[in-house]
């Protein structure tokens, strides 16, 4: 008997696909043939292209929506178009029980090509206020699933369910001693580390590497600082070891943590929760972003899981202050970490997905 076929798709950055990640494993061994529908440059191709060469995937064309002024805005339209009939023609081709959406702007073509096909379409969303390409999105999806009960009121025109994080399963599985082999520790001092995104931070490498020989007296650093941010100078200097991105290595790295010092998306901050890593979250500013970090950081700052630092603040000294903060603070906040819910597994996550399959055919 064939495999009835589901289709994932979201993209643009990372935090739009871990969570695809996660539930593959769990919907292959439930019965179902996985495809993703991704960019032809994104970087959802490199993760799950690497990660599940197995899993066919689909390239369509793909238009940025931005809230600000820019030419590319009068030609980026006829990209969501082309890439609403490409995804239109997989989905025909292939008819699956069902599309799942992770969000980003690739989505956004698959999910109308998707309500086209009348093929069930379940989206989520991890901030606390739905993204550009979810707002778009959601008129057109059956359900949303959210991470925070605050985002259910935005959800208009379709079903929502608050669902809570979900977690992928390997960051449970890293090793200590692994992580400090990897870093180059010793382990006799704690380790902070620090976490700009996948895009790298230009203001968290800048306030790390301004406050090291501070910082080095008590701590060792594991800096992952992006692509193309790596400081060639401070390559030697003993107790601190910076990575532009890590994959498999993640784990590890997070095992060996004591604190860590990252910006505010939803999937990471859940993660370190999950982990009980004391954190020290600095969310992109307003001006850079619609906001949606700021939120985050805010209701972990008051459920005491975080201390936040705004980054219109950072400064050497106002870092330096907040990381000793993180540090004098860190066993009350592993204490109010320890009594949060526990995160939803990605089998759990892949069961509420799939109990939409088929919804729409059956209902006419």
């Amino acid at each position: 008997m064939k495999r009835p076929n589901i289709i994932l798709t979201g993209g643009g950055t990372a935090g739009h696909v871990s969570l695809n990640q996660a539930i593959i494993p769990s919907l292959s061994e439930q019965g179902y043939d996985v495809h993703y529908i991704g960019s032809r440059d994104g970087i959802e191709k490199n993760l799950i292209t690497g990660s599940f060469p197995s899993v066919p995937y689909h390239e369509i064309s793909s238009g940025k929506l931005r809230r600000y002024f820019s030419m590319k805005n009068f030609s980026d339209p006829f990209k969501v178009g082309a890439g609403v009939l490409q995804a239109y023609r997989i989905i025909r081709k292939l008819k699956p029980a069902l599309i799942f959406s992770k969000g980003g702007f690739v989505s956004v073509p698959v999910i109308l090509a998707g309500r086209m096909a009348g093929v069930p379409v379940v989206i989520h969303e991890s901030d606390v206020t739905p993204g550009l390409a979810n707002k778009l999105a959601m008129p057109f999806a059956d359900h949303v699933f959210t991470v925070f009960p605050e985002t259910v009121p935005y959800v208009k025109k379709a079903e929502a369910t608050c669902t809570g994080p979900v977690i992928r399963q390997e960051l449970f599985e890293g090793s200590k001693d692994e992580g400090l082999s990897i870093a180059g520790f010793s382990g006799r001092k704690p380790v902070l580390l620090v976490m700009g995104g996948s895009q790298g931070s230009a203001v968290l490498n800048e306030a790390v590497r301004s406050g090291l020989p501070e910082l080095l007296k008590t701590t060792d650093i594991i800096h992952l600082c992006g692509k193309g941010h790596l400081d060639t100078a401070l390559e030697q200097m003993e107790g601190y070891a910076q990575f532009e991105y890590v994959t498999d290595e993640l784990s590890h790295l997070l095992k060996a943590a004591d604190y860590v010092v990252s910006r505010a998306g939803s999937n990471s901050i859940f993660e370190f929760l999950a982990l009980r890593i004391p954190m020290l979250l600095i969310p992109l500013s307003a001006e850079k972003s619609r906001g949606d970090q700021i939120l985050n950081a805010r209701l972990f700052d008051k459920s005491g899981f975080a201390i936040v630092l705004q980054e219109e603040e950072v400064g050497r000294q106002s870092f330096l202050d907040s990381v000793r903060s993180l540090q004098t603070n860190s066993q009350d906040i592993i204490l109010r970490m320890e009594q949060a819910e526990p995160p939803k597994t990605p089998a759990e996550m892949a069961e509420l997905i799939l109990s939409h399959s088929g919804k729409r055919t059956e209902s006419g």
